[in-house]
């Protein structure tokens, strides 16, 4: 790849960074910022403001499973568009109404948007330097790490738009999500459309059945991870609020989860870019589950600052290992539904951490008993995930195995 090339191909993916920035950064993980506000002025219990990030985690199931079904026919780039597009909207009937259940129906709308611009910008980006394993591990990185950028914005903006206007103006920072993310996706769709995607990438192509069984350690550990992740960047601003945190911690402490989501892929390149199994989403399940405990075993403005910094220097690492484990261990007409499939296992397992956190919230009077169940879940994620081995490897020690019988018998 000529040096024009390679700044081109940089250039795309920082563009398509966008759609985790708008899709994550904005549609889903900023709840955690305006529950607080949306609780208070709706009067809703744990478990109502929790079923809100359960309704979109739904949406997302749903966006995961028709990617996975179509990603192969009509190709990721289409699919991307599209999910920019539902998203924005998405945001902005979000800012509408103040019924339960038209919230519930848009947040579904939001999460059947994002799953698609989530996946495919994540296809689409791991066809960058194919032929550098390194350089692709990175390219990869940053796209998930654009999901950063949507969080450090939103930290530093949405704690002051309540601040200033109190909990009754939680529609308007929908409104500045929806504005936020009509920004996004010009330069994004530019991007999309600017991708070299081959025959095999582009939809059309026939591939094998996916080895779902060899990757079962994969699956579980990441379908367990989304459990986890998920109670935190939903309740860690509600829990804040409960131990008497004010705007001015708030907003710094997102603002550290969300720069530590962008710095994350430096110190992760060569640890995604040398593991073949499951050892970078084992680390990376690990550290996030330290990061989500922190706050409760270490008190004060330390814990917080740390937490966020761990936490967000590690989560997005998740994604972006399972991104590059496929690449490495499948043929390229499978990296669409690789990462669709692993995104489906997430998504079921987005729709049950708020609302079980929530539950436990009101069972308990307390959001801390929600997180401490939530970073253990993170840390038996990490345990099981360290089982998933290289496809190859799999399949030589099979091949081993039944040789080894033949001579036996």
């Amino acid at each position: 790849m000529s040096a024009l090339s390679t700044r081109g191909a940089w250039l795309i993916a920082i563009g398509l960074s966008l759609g985790p920035a708008a899709s994550n950064g904005l549609a889903r993980f900023a709840y955690g910022l305006v529950l607080p506000a949306m609780r208070q002025d709706l009067s809703w219990s744990y478990t109502e403001a929790g079923w809100i990030n359960t309704a979109n985690a739904l949406g997302y199931l749903v966006g995961a499973l028709l990617t996975l079904r179509l990603i192969a026919t009509i190709g990721p780039r289409r699919l991307f568009i599209c999910g920019m597009l539902v998203t924005t909207i998405a945001l902005l009937g979000s800012a509408l109404t103040r019924n339960f259940w038209l919230l519930s129906t848009w947040r579904i709308a939001a999460g059947v948007g994002g799953a698609p611009a989530f996946i495919a910008g994540g296809a689409m980006a791991s066809t960058l330097f194919k032929g550098d394993s390194s350089r692709n591990a990175l390219a990869v990185a940053v796209y998930f790490g654009g999901a950063g950028l949507g969080m450090l914005i939103t930290g530093l903006a949405i704690p002051t738009i309540l601040a200033e206007l109190g909990v009754v103006a939680w529609p308007q920072t929908w409104l500045f999500l929806a504005g936020l993310s009509a920004g996004a996706t010009v330069p994004a769709v530019l991007a999309a459309k600017a991708v070299p995607l081959s025959p095999q990438s582009s939809g059309g192509a026939s591939a094998e059945p996916l080895p779902i069984v060899r990757m079962l350690a994969a699956l579980v550990g990441y379908f367990l991870f989304s459990i986890g992740y998920i109670v935190y960047l939903t309740f860690l601003v509600a829990w804040m609020g409960t131990q008497g945190a004010g705007t001015a911690l708030v907003a710094v402490t997102w603002g550290v989860l969300g720069a530590a989501v962008m710095l994350s892929p430096f110190p992760w390149r060569r640890i995604v870019a040398n593991a073949t199994g499951g050892k970078a989403l084992a680390l990376a399940c690990t550290a996030t589950g330290v990061g989500t405990l922190l706050p409760l075993f270490v008190p004060g403005v330390t814990g917080l600052l740390l937490s966020a910094a761990v936490f967000g220097g590690s989560f997005f690492i998740g994604p972006t290992s399972i991104t590059a484990f496929g690449r490495k261990n499948l043929p390229e007409v499978s990296w669409g539904r690789s990462v669709a499939l692993f995104t489906t296992a997430f998504a079921v397992g987005q729709t049950l951490g708020p609302v079980a956190a929530g539950s436990i919230a009101d069972a308990t009077g307390s959001l801390t008993a929600g997180l401490l169940a939530a970073g253990i879940t993170l840390l038996l994620a990490g345990v099981i995930a360290i089982f998933q081995r290289s496809l190859s490897e799999l399949e030589r020690s099979v091949h081993t195995h039944r040789m080894n019988q033949r001579t036996a018998a």
